[in-house]
């Protein structure tokens, strides 16, 4: 009778909510090992989901506000390599989250600097790093900017035949962000639509997707990525080349679970030339729960 109502609770629910029951359930029948009647199987039972069956009933809300920029290293139009220029970008985005691509640590190029730190302190922000390769006496990857510093963080290696990709995942207490910088061969962005989808299951919290995606409205990535992401930014608005932009390839994205919803949202891109890219700006606001476990 037990092992039925365990497996029916299975089917029934998320993995996570009958982790949950279980755990409870299981811990409540060690307490009670010496009065385990059917009867009190029973009522153990339904004491174990109570709790879970609240919180599912309790949706909450909250607000974001997050950027990506693609930095070209911190070179501008003009030449120049101005980290503390790119900080201001952000910190007048107000953002709390961004996700930042094309990023020097200790490279010649940059003078031995490491970017997204120097940013950082110019933003008031949080530094997160990940290597994609070696170059020039130092790495080169991409980074997560950030007001609080993140709970947890992960970082997974994406196809790149021109050269490795990498995915950073930087978990915070409401949801979480990864940022990435795809290949610019359309096979390996589609390889890529699998990692990302699988890393989004992992989490139970709002799952965003930031970053230069290098594909565009109307592709085969474009449309096979819509089937499991939001785009939150509004395509229309072009973001390279900066300067004159004509293309929409830096994108931020919601992953499609059940009870995560959008209830307002608002994009702009910056018509700041500190990169060859435009940065991209959002302010989203999610309700998770509607009365479905999330």
């Amino acid at each position: 009778m037990l092992l039925l109502l365990f497996w029916g609770t299975k089917l029934l629910l998320s993995d996570y909510f009958s982790k949950y029951v279980v755990r409870n359930l299981f811990g409540l029948l060690q307490e009670n090992v010496y009065f385990c009647s059917m009867k009190r199987i029973v009522l153990l039972f339904f004491a174990a989901i109570m709790p879970a069956i609240a919180a599912m009933a309790q949706p909450y809300r909250f607000s974001a506000r997050l950027s990506t920029y693609n930095i070209r290293h911190g070179e501008g139009l003009d030449g120049r390599i101005d980290h503390e220029r790119i900080g201001r970008i952000l910190r007048k985005a107000h953002a709390e989250v961004a996700a930042i691509q094309e990023v020097d640590s200790m490279t010649r190029r940059n003078g031995g600097v490491y970017d997204l730190a120097e940013i950082g302190r110019a933003a008031g922000m949080h530094a997160t790093f990940a290597a994609a390769i070696d170059f020039q006496g130092g790495k080169y990857g991409v980074g997560i900017l950030s007001r609080e510093v993140p709970l947890s963080v992960r970082r997974i290696a994406l196809p790149g035949r021109e050269e490795p990709r990498m995915l950073l995942v930087a978990e915070f207490k409401d949801y979480v962000v990864a940022c990435t910088h795809l290949s610019l061969h359309e096979e390996d962005r589609l390889s890529s639509i699998g990692i990302l989808v699988a890393e989004a299951c992992r989490w139970h919290k709002p799952f965003f997707v930031m970053g230069d995606m290098n594909d565009e409205p109307g592709s085969a990535f474009y449309a096979r990525m819509a089937e499991h992401f939001l785009f939150v930014n509004d395509t229309t608005e072009m973001t390279f080349p900066a300067g004159g932009p004509t293309v929409c390839i830096d994108h931020i994205a919601l992953f499609r679970a059940p009870g995560v919803a959008l209830s307002r949202y608002r994009t702009w891109v910056g018509d700041d030339e500190a990169s060859d890219h435009c940065p991209l700006h959002g302010r989203v606001k999610v309700v998770v729960g509607n009365g479905r476990f999330f």
